[in-house]
């Protein structure tokens, strides 16, 4: 079964971290761009940060940069979310997403493979 599983979500302060892992079964990654997304209630899904399919090409959304680092292990079949300083606005469901391109597009259109996502809440 081709799916990707989101984890390391949960409950943290303000200014605290998590990191969120996106791991691929049925298929390696290492041919696809990944794509991090959020959504909060009533809100509609952003993207978050975007790695191309090498890992030589990231990118951010103003939100968050400066706080995120998205990076992968092509090795381990993961893509990594590095959360630092985490504020309650951050609070959303969090999926990744893969597309066989060299890559990532913006906008959540065109993905191959989404995962079923994991809750990031912060507050005190």
């Amino acid at each position: 079964q081709l799916q990707l599983v989101e984890s390391g979500g949960g409950l943290v302060q303000p200014g605290g971290s998590l990191r969120l892992s996106c791991a691929a079964s049925g298929f390696t990654l290492d041919y696809y761009a990944i794509g991090w997304f959020r959504q909060a209630p009533g809100k509609e899904r952003e993207g978050v940060s975007y790695i191309s399919r090498s890992g030589g090409y990231t990118a951010y959304a103003d939100s968050v940069k400066g706080r995120f680092t998205i990076s992968r292990d092509n090795a381990k079949n993961t893509v990594y979310l590095q959360m630092n300083s985490l504020k309650p606005e951050d609070t959303a469901i969090y999926y990744c997403a893969a597309v066989r391109r060299t890559y990532a597009p913006a906008g959540d259109h065109g993905y191959d493979y989404w995962g079923q996502g994991t809750q990031v809440t912060v507050s005190s």
